[in-house]
């Protein structure tokens, strides 16, 4: 998105170049200039933190000299990265990897330690977008910023990991993303019910490499555009209510309804009155474990079975 509006301001000014301020070291870069030159390839792109090479400490010096108006200071020196849909922290004492993190990294979360009473949430969705939360009508912003705020008080959403970094660095990142991860729990959950079996299996394994492709800058590829059309595909049928119980870091579904699931009561059911015809399971186990029956004959007769 930023990089998006930096095109469209290059334009409007006739601008041919786009400035940001990525060091050498990190994944942002690769994804301004991927993304902007995916727009406008003819854009020159330059970054003054990077192109000179000036380490934090001098370009917190720097900004200190120019009166710049600057978190980060020698003595509080996290790099932070924040918008509303997450939080990410690094460098100063976090580079090494034996400390653990201090209370005053968090802000987005509280300590999960000591929570305060569980807080039950309500999450409605129509096709895959949060629409109302505990019966109240939201905006997807305002579900995310709700969000943040209730599953924040409950210490949800801290990550604590190691990554590696496109230009081959391994980087140690904190992450605090509440609303986030209590959204995608919840979102996960209604698609259990909703999505048919093979359709949620693929997706899943699709949603990785969606992820990858993001993460290495790829937002405007040709491959990321066209899973964007099959994930918009699955989401016709994602509609309904998630309930969830956040508390002490974890948020917990613990009910689901919606009136374009796959899930039958009668068919689930172990009572009396099911509607499953049981007796048809044994031919379809003859079937689908005929190839392993099959093969399993064909390496005792070849002295090849399984010895006990």
């Amino acid at each position: 998105m930023i990089a998006k509006h930096l095109v469209r301001a290059a334009r409007e000014f006739g601008a041919s170049t786009v400035a940001h301020g990525c060091t050498g070291k990190g994944n942002d870069q690769v994804r301004f200039e991927v993304a902007i030159t995916s727009m406008a390839p003819d854009m020159n792109c330059i970054s003054p933190v990077r192109d000179l090479a000036l380490t934090r400490d001098v370009a917190i010096e720097y900004a200190e000299k120019h009166d710049l108006p600057i978190e980060t200071t020698k003595h509080n020196p996290f790099s932070i990265d924040q918008n509303v849909w997450g939080r990410a922290i690094e460098t100063g004492f976090l580079e090494d990897l034996w400390n653990a993190p201090t209370k005053d990294v968090y802000v987005y979360t509280d300590d999960p330690t000591y929570p305060p009473l569980p807080d039950e949430v309500v999450i409605h969705f129509e096709q895959g977008v949060p629409t109302a939360i505990d019966g109240k009508s939201v905006t997807p912003l305002e579900a995310i910023q709700e969000l943040n705020r209730r599953a924040g008080a409950q210490g949800v959403g801290r990550i604590d990991m190691v990554e590696d970094r496109l230009v081959g660095i391994k980087s140690r990142e904190i992450y605090e993303a509440p609303g986030a991860v209590a959204l995608i729990e919840a979102h996960q959950a209604l698609e259990s019910v909703t999505l048919e079996r093979l359709q949620r299996r693929y997706k899943r394994q699709l949603e990785q490499t969606w992820s990858d492709l993001v993460y290495e800058a790829q937002w405007y590829s040709p491959l990321k555009r066209s899973m964007d059309a099959f994930i918009e595909d699955t989401q016709y049928y994602v509609t309904g209510d998630i309930r969830m119980v956040l508390h002490g870091g974890r948020a917990t579904v613990n009910g689901r309804r919606t009136d374009t699931g796959l899930y039958d009561f009668n068919l689930a059911t172990y009572e009396t009155g099911d509607t499953f015809d049981q007796s048809s399971s044994r031919g379809f186990i003859e079937i689908y474990g005929m190839q392993s029956k099959l093969a399993a004959a064909r390496d005792v007769r070849l002295g090849r079975g399984v010895s006990f």
